[in-house]
């Protein structure tokens, strides 16, 4: 790979799994699978194993890639204009913008734009999943409550 494919295969915070190889991405993947936990190693020889979010975080980027996804690093204060915003929440721009002027998002302006920190998206994100996963217990449990539920139900007659 010459120097300006590899320049354009990681710009900004994003890698391409194409700058590894398969075999290279499988090689990794085992070396992450093995009993003695993967550690970095300075040029001294001192060696730091990796902490545990970081080795699972390592294990899910190799395993990402291995599917041929392309891997984002964001930091939380990252932000995002509104479409950015919108996309990464899967909403219309506009259901974003809503959203914001009614408070329910903190967002700042940069001038005359809106942007919204990364981290605040996360926190929507994660409220919104618990808000449905709540949502859908409790229609689970009314349904069970009203005798609607059969568990040996096998749609045979």
């Amino acid at each position: 790979m010459t120097d300006y494919e590899y320049m354009n295969a990681t710009t900004g915070n994003r890698i391409d799994p194409s700058l590894l190889s398969p075999a290279e991405l499988d090689q990794l993947a085992e070396l992450v699978i093995e009993e003695d936990r993967p550690a970095l190693v300075g040029r001294e020889g001192v060696r730091i194993d990796l902490p545990d979010p970081i080795f699972h975080h390592l294990v899910r980027v190799i395993n990402m890639m291995r599917e041929g996804k392309a891997i984002v690093l964001f930091p939380e204060e990252e932000t995002f204009t509104t479409q950015a915003a919108a996309n990464f929440l899967g909403m219309s721009r506009q259901f974003l913008v809503n959203l914001l002027e009614e408070g329910k998002i903190p967002f700042h302006r940069v001038g005359a734009h809106r942007r919204v920190y990364f981290r605040d998206l996360l926190a929507y994100q994660k409220q919104r999943d618990n808000k449905r996963h709540q949502a859908l217990k409790q229609l689970a449990q009314s349904v069970d409550d009203e005798g609607l539920y059969n568990a040996d139900y096998t749609g045979e007659e």
